[in-house]
């Protein structure tokens, strides 16, 4: 299982990749490998502000659709508009081309309750 050392990581299996203050957030690879072929993402926050844990869209397979949530409270800035043509880019590189949205961090101390890899591997077992 990929497990990158750089990101951070949600109980609910979500990925944060910082850069100053704006984060890209997508789903693990545990994560779309429990979910199966994603066949659908829909993002319909964008320009809006969420505090942490709060829906941000859902992640549609072939046999279950998937709420995702934000490890940290933002405002959506961008949905990666390349998973309309290719929503299996998730399946495929979910931590390079199958990120899903990028955010403003509103409050970049919610990074510290999230997981670093060696706890993220322990939680998934």
């Amino acid at each position: 299982m990929n497990i990158p050392a750089n990101l951070k990581y949600s109980k609910d299996h979500e990925w944060i990749r910082v850069e100053g203050a704006e984060a890209y957030v997508g789903i693990t690879d545990f994560a779309q490998n429990q979910l199966g072929d994603i066949v659908f993402v829909d993002v319909t926050t964008v320009g809006e502000t969420l505090p942490q844990n709060e829906v941000f869209g859902t992640i549609e397979a072939v046999k279950t659709v998937s709420d995702a949530f934000l490890p940290v409270g933002g405002e959506i800035l961008e949905f990666n508009e390349a998973l309309n043509d290719a929503p299996d880019r998730v399946n495929k590189d979910p931590y390079g081309e199958g990120w899903i949205v990028k955010i403003r961090m509103t409050d970049p101390a919610e990074l510290n309750v999230l997981l670093g890899a060696d706890d993220y591997g322990k939680l998934i077992g």
